[in-house]
């Protein structure tokens, strides 16, 4: 990646982390272990693949990856010693240690897939023997490795300063690792030196000539710095390979979360089902909040918009970085996802920001605490919805199909009144629509304001007129999307006729809802 380091002038606003004794951290290891070592031996049983959250099947959502970077970047004319190895490893530490991270990885986000550099400084010389231990511990594991390769330093200007430096780089490789169904590779991060001819040239002669390297376990970077698959998509010589996407919110600016979400899509083509998200990635040491859906700032807005494109095209992904990158004057990348301790083989991972970690697995396909509710309504069909402190229905109130009628909770009886569908509003939203009238729950006068009133309104565009589900367990909220607030029976009623209102969302189960078909 090669992108702006963190500005000096940002505040840390983690709060403080927790240290425990030495002696304590090491008994919490060797209970990970443990842990990791018994469901190691029951995925054995059941045939090796490890399900962490049921995420939906298809061409690349097995990716569930991290890229482990040096500290520093990639970008070099030496080994590439990634953060937490030492120049000085032999083969066994480094896989000591790299499995001591791998645990970390695993235990907090269900990691399956490291992305690792190479270099031609690296590849075929003593370190290489001892970094192969990185690979060979995340392999024995299960765990995808990509091997991707970083050109000669920054100043190489996007492209591959040796050619024949890297063609035998590349043949040691694949001569070693073609024939393991784990090891994947992608010829060149971030082809950005080569015009669109020029690098699919390049990357079809590769093709070609290293034969061993089956296709379907090569990655193909788009253009530019990987961030546009179109080209590439459309080129039938890479038909049978993945494709590396990269995108980042520092390459395009302030955008909407919806532009955000059309950009990325428009940008995969049609290939989403052949993509691989190999870094997107924003801060996470000063706590953002990645699970506002109503969130102004834009780093929240692009992690939240990439995830739900994942999301939708059943997408895998490496974040940028799990540790190493560009430090600045901080000591370490704001965009790693995990704060680094321990000493020796004994290394500790901590995620810095949870929420942003939630949002990374939701685009890996699982369900965390504020993502829509899985599976989501079936289209034409209506539903009885059901608050859970009082177990009665939505219900247009005093029924009639007039504008402005108020919506409340009612025994259900199996009226029309009492009976709704829920239309794709698009970005993750949903109109709730009444059958007996055809209109559209609705936040009175789009106001913001606690207690503004439910009613029943002939459907428009507005997003008073647009919710999200959010999960919460079982159940899910009704939040607004104009608003941010949450569908809530105010004071927690039980009574018949009680008025529905807009609050801000809160623990209660007067907020949460369920649905059921009728």
């Amino acid at each position: 990646m090669s992108r702006p380091e963190r500005p000096d002038h940002v505040t840390d606003h983690s709060p403080p982390r927790t240290t425990s004794s030495p002696a304590a951290a090491r008994r919490h290891r060797l209970l990970r272990r443990l842990l990791v070592t018994l469901a190691a031996v029951a995925t054995a049983m059941v045939g090796g693949a490890v399900v962490v959250s049921s995420p939906a099947t298809a061409a690349t959502s097995g990716f569930r990856g991290m890229n482990w970077a040096v500290l520093g970047d990639n970008f070099s004319t030496g080994p590439l010693v990634v953060q937490g190895l030492s120049a000085s490893d032999s083969n066994a530490t480094v896989r000591a240690k790299a499995n001591a991270l791998y645990d970390d990885m695993a235990a907090t986000m269900g990691v399956n897939t490291v992305r690792l550099p190479i270099n031609t400084h690296t590849v075929g010389t003593a370190w290489w023997e001892a970094y192969r231990g990185a690979i060979d511990a995340a392999t024995a594991r299960g765990f995808k490795v990509i091997l991707a390769y970083w050109e000669d330093g920054a100043a190489s200007g996007g492209r591959i300063t040796n050619l024949a430096a890297w063609n035998a780089m590349w043949s040691t490789v694949t001569n070693t690792y073609g024939t393991n169904p784990n090891v994947y590779f992608e010829p060149m991060n971030e082809p950005h030196g080569y015009s669109s001819a020029e690098w699919r040239t390049v990357a079809a002669n590769w093709l070609s000539y290293h034969y061993s390297a089956v296709p379907g376990r090569v990655l193909i970077g788009g253009t530019g710095f990987s961030q546009d698959l179109r080209d590439i998509c459309n080129d039938s010589r890479f038909n049978a390979t993945l494709l590396s996407f990269h995108h980042y919110a520092f390459f395009y600016g302030e955008m909407s979360y919806d532009a955000f979400r059309s950009h990325i899509q428009t940008r995969l083509g049609n290939c989403a089902s052949r993509a691989v998200a190999t870094e997107w990635g924003a801060p996470m040491n000063d706590g953002r909040n990645y699970a506002d859906a109503n969130s102004t700032d834009n780093f929240v807005r692009h992690i939240r918009a990439m995830a739900q494109v994942m999301r939708d095209n059943q997408m895998g992904g490496t974040y940028w970085p799990a540790l190493g990158g560009k430090p600045g004057t901080i000591g370490y990348d704001w965009y790693s996802m995990y704060a680094l301790s321990g000493s020796g083989t004994d290394l500790n991972l901590s995620i810095r920001n949870p929420s942003g970690a939630d949002r990374v697995r939701y685009g890996w396909g699982d369900t965390v605490g504020d993502g829509p509710t899985t599976p989501p309504p079936s289209s034409g069909t209506y539903y009885r919805v059901t608050v859970r402190h009082s177990g009665k229905a939505m219900d247009v109130q005093q029924p009639n199909t007039d504008n402005g009628a108020r919506v409340g909770q009612y025994t259900y009886a199996g009226n029309a009144w009492q009976q709704w569908q829920f239309v794709d509003a698009g970005s993750g939203y949903w109109r709730v629509v009444s059958r007996h009238s055809g209109k559209c729950l609705d936040v009175t006068s789009a106001s913001t304001a606690d207690g503004a009133e439910l009613i029943q309104y002939t459907c428009g565009s507005g997003t008073n007129q647009q919710f999200q589900m959010v999960t919460n367990g079982s159940y899910f909220q009704l939040r607004a999307r104009h608003s941010g607030k949450c569908v809530d029976v105010p004071a927690a009623s039980t009574a018949d006729g009680q008025v529905l209102k807009q609050y801000t969302c809160n623990t209660g189960t007067n907020q949460q809802w369920s649905r059921t078909a009728v």
